[in-house]
């Protein structure tokens, strides 16, 4: 049988607007604190506390974007959310107090929620069903490329200019070439078999619960142990990246590595993932996601086993390398487990777990840093990874293998 062709049209499409969406996102993310507290006089928990609520919104905008593509037409959904994305780029633009632009910065991580959410789903629809692990492998590198590039573009464009708006205007542009793209997106039209399937299917989930507006129209209660996995992972995530450089100068003694390692994280992200794609093509999504874990564990440990150097660095692309394996893989398989009517709360399930993860991580690092150290906090964190490690591969494993759904 004649392999489905992967790189169709449609799939470019999705790929470069999510790469634009997420260069637009890095490319304010590094600076931002910066400018407030340029701009507006801002303290240190001040900037936490602007910067904390995109996440936040992020997070609760996610579960209901997963109901909304699963329930509206997805492109249309799309096109409200990346809308809405390019938009609010232009409130930091006119926002001439502080507290305007913590409603502006607040209100904005609603639609970037939203829209990973819809994206990532059309990007599902439009591959061919016997490419799907792999394509799903592949999306994933226009983020980690986004990236690796946004924040170097950034801070160049910076020092260059020393203009804020600038990058304001370019972060706008982008978000705008973004949507654009997306609009040429033609999503598959269901044949007569595949429509009467999915409102079979939805019929049956309807009749078994409490109605259209049933828990698991917001979350995918079957992948609760993959959710959870993920928390733990996302935990580990959130203390590492925004506790790394001061942990680095204080402990480590480096100085401005920080760029550097975020770059190691990329390329290892992006060697993993074009590496591991044999494996996802072959369906061998346990044998990634078991790889991915581990790999991920030994990077957080040699990072506080060796607080040097060598440690720093090499944590860094042993960090990507896990993450590009383990990403995919679970996206995956949690999407192995829904329904073609549930892979919206599928995908938001998953972000949203990294999100909890994130946010705990953030909340718990500062914690730990102020009432104890910053060694306490990422101590933490290796015994966290390996905690989660082992929850995988005694229960997240065999629970998965039970319960897959065979498209």
């Amino acid at each position: 049988m004649e392999k489905e062709t992967l790189w169709n049209g449609n799939y470019w499409r999705v790929m470069v607007a999510n790469f634009a969406l997420f260069f637009a996102f890095y490319l304010l993310t590094p600076l931002l604190p910066l400018y407030l507290v340029e701009r507006f006089d801002a303290t240190k928990d001040v900037v936490g506390l602007v910067l904390s609520g995109y996440t936040l919104t992020a997070l609760l905008a996610r579960p209901f974007s997963g109901f909304l593509v699963d329930t509206f037409p997805r492109k249309r959904v799309l096109m409200v959310c990346f809308a809405l994305f390019f938009i609010f780029f232009g409130g930091y633009l006119g926002a001439s107090s502080l507290l305007l632009f913590t409603i502006v910065r607040t209100l904005h991580g609603a639609p970037f929620g939203a829209l990973t959410v819809a994206n990532s789903t059309m990007a599902i629809d439009v591959l061919p069903s016997s490419r799907r692990n792999e394509g799903i492998g592949y999306y994933g590198l226009s983020n980690n490329l986004a990236m690796a590039i946004a924040p170097m573009a950034a801070i160049y464009i910076y020092r260059l200019t020393d203009s804020f708006q600038l990058l304001f205007w370019l972060a706008l542009i982008i978000a705008g070439l973004g949507m654009i793209v997306d609009a040429g997106v033609k999503p598959k039209e269901k044949t007569a078999a595949e429509e009467r399937s999915s409102a079979d299917a939805d019929a049956a989930g309807r009749r078994s619960s409490w109605g259209p507006m049933r828990m698991d129209r917001f979350f995918l209660l079957r992948g609760w142990p993959l959710a959870l996995n993920m928390v733990f992972f996302g935990f580990c995530f959130g203390v590492i990246s925004n506790y790394l450089a001061i942990y680095s100068k204080e402990v480590m003694g480096i100085t401005g590595g920080t760029g550097t390692w975020f770059l190691l994280v990329s390329l290892g992200l992006v060697a993993s993932r074009l590496q591991g794609a044999k494996a996802l093509r072959e369906g061998k999504l346990v044998q990634n996601a078991t790889e991915g874990t581990i790999i991920s564990s030994f990077a957080y440990c040699i990072f506080i086993l060796f607080p040097n150097s060598f440690g720093y660095y090499g944590s860094a692309i042993l960090l990507g390398l896990g993450n590009g394996h383990l990403w995919p893989a679970f996206q995956n398989m949690i999407i192995s487990m829904a329904r073609h009517n549930e892979r919206g709360t599928a995908n938001s399930t998953l972000l949203i777990s990294w999100d909890i993860g994130i946010g705990i991580g953030v909340l718990a690092g500062g914690l730990l840093s102020e009432k104890i150290s910053y060694a306490a906090a990422f101590w933490t964190v290796a015994v966290s990874q390996l905690a989660g490690m082992a929850l995988f591969l005694l229960f997240t494993r065999p629970f998965y293998l039970k319960r897959v759904i065979s498209h």
